[in-house]
């Protein structure tokens, strides 16, 4: 097998969180997808599906490839935060997100050059201490919230945020680490080579 792999991303984050376990894609490719949720779909399947079709739409046009692919989605409990572009939108999530709990679900998928698909759900449980109006304000003027899913960036100021979390830190930043080294070990793909 090639051991070539294509990240069907654009985030930058998923780019530097590979470079962590030596693994430098050879391409990236961001999909272009819808990304909206179905009707009455939770998120751990939202995030799933998204990461599937990402990479099968990247692995349509590159076959022999290594496709990787991912999907981040905030939940508190079944409700689905958005990626937040506006401050608006950043504002509603924050104050939903002050003093709870909520779910950060990765989707992964790698495609193998054999047209094999493996996929994997990764959650993580996060606890934001309570909020202050300042706290929101403050951080929205950082802008750190633009495009992030749920409207936060873990590895940015957020992190003052956190006052716990359960599982696998950098699924929250955008790619579990832990499962994407499992995941291309298991496929047969030369870490650093």
């Amino acid at each position: 097998m090639k051991n070539r792999l294509i990240l069907a991303s654009a985030s930058p984050r998923r780019l530097d969180l590979l470079a962590r376990i030596g693994v430098v894609p050879a391409e990236i490719i961001p999909p272009a997808i819808d990304e909206s949720p179905l009707r009455g779909e939770l998120p751990r399947a939202l995030a799933l599906r998204l990461s599937i079709q990402k990479a099968q739409e990247i692995a349509a046009q590159n076959p022999g490839s290594y496709i990787l692919a991912a999907d981040t989605v905030v939940a508190c409990g079944r409700r689905i935060l958005p990626k937040t572009e506006d401050e608006q939108s950043a504002q509603t999530c924050l104050d939903l997100l002050s003093g709870r709990r909520h779910y950060v679900w990765g989707g992964i998928t790698l495609i193998t050059p054999t047209g094999k698909i493996i996929s994997r759900a990764c959650e993580t449980l996060v606890q934001f201490r309570r909020l202050e109006p300042a706290d929101i304000a403050h951080y929205i003027a950082l802008r750190e919230w633009q495009g992030k899913a749920g409207g936060y960036a873990i590895q940015g100021y957020a992190e003052t945020f956190v006052k716990f979390f359960h599982g696998s830190h950098s699924n929250v930043v955008g790619l579990s680490l832990y499962d994407t080294m499992i995941m291309l070990r298991s496929a047969g793909f030369k870490i650093g080579g």
